[in-house]
């Protein structure tokens, strides 16, 4: 059971990663690619939560753990630092 669930966490965090590299290579303005860049933390978390699930509570599972938060922290306050710095480039 638990591989199974490793093996969906996995699954679902590679296709969100391949989703979001092609939205931020199709798209043409940089702030609709912050969309994109921001399944990439998604992505992140449910690879840190297969990491975690196959682990548990070890040394690895733990660093998993914190990945996990720290993307689900800095994420959005990187897209949103990004798109004040875009959106002031253009008022110039």
């Amino acid at each position: 059971m638990r591989d199974a669930i490793v093996t969906a966490l996995l699954v679902a965090g590679l296709a969100l990663a391949g989703f979001a590299t092609l939205g931020v290579v199709m798209m043409r303005e940089a702030i609709d690619r912050l969309h994109y860049a921001g399944v990439a933390a998604s992505s992140a978390v449910c690879i840190a939560a297969a990491v975690f699930v196959r682990q548990s509570f070890s040394l690895i599972g733990n660093k998993a753990l914190l990945l996990a938060v720290f993307m689900l922290v800095t994420s959005p306050l990187l897209s949103h630092v990004t798109a004040r710095a875009i959106v002031k480039e253009r008022g110039r």
